[in-house]
């Protein structure tokens, strides 16, 4: 009985939930706006104009730096919850998150050696530097 009365309050929870995000999207579609025209479709922020495309592209290493940065920041995360837990967890508890933080420590110094960690390009010689000057 009392897996029914549990189960029946998420059950009303989560129709609860669906009938008050309905009601948010039809009151913005009812009381909403419907002025249309061309200064309107225009993008604005903070009184200027804007210009040009807001489509940037960025480099491939943009978003390799960032999801090495959410891996560490996540490890950091595990280390925060060893720290919570190492009166219980003793030495071996404190071997075993020594050895999680030199590997952690051996991966970054993979990325830095083969170059992951490093934002500008190479700089490549051009074939170009090569005139002829012998007239």
């Amino acid at each position: 009985m009392a897996d029914l009365a549990h189960n029946g309050s998420f059950l009303f929870y989560v129709l609860a939930a669906i009938a008050l995000c309905g009601i948010m999207i039809g009151l913005a579609a009812f009381l909403g706006g419907r002025a249309y025209g061309r200064s309107k479709n225009k993008p604005f922020e903070s009184g200027v104009d804007s210009v040009g495309s807001a489509r940037l592209r960025f480099s491939a290493k943009f978003y390799l730096i960032a999801m090495f940065f959410v891996i560490f920041d996540v490890e950091a995360l595990f280390l925060f919850a060893w720290s919570v837990s190492v009166r219980e967890s003793g030495w071996l508890g404190f071997l075993e998150a020594a050895t999680f933080v030199v590997l952690l420590l051996v991966g970054l110094i993979y990325l830095w050696r083969i170059g992951a960690l490093d934002w500008a390009p190479k700089d490549q010689p051009s074939s170009s530097h090569h005139t002829d000057q012998s007239r």
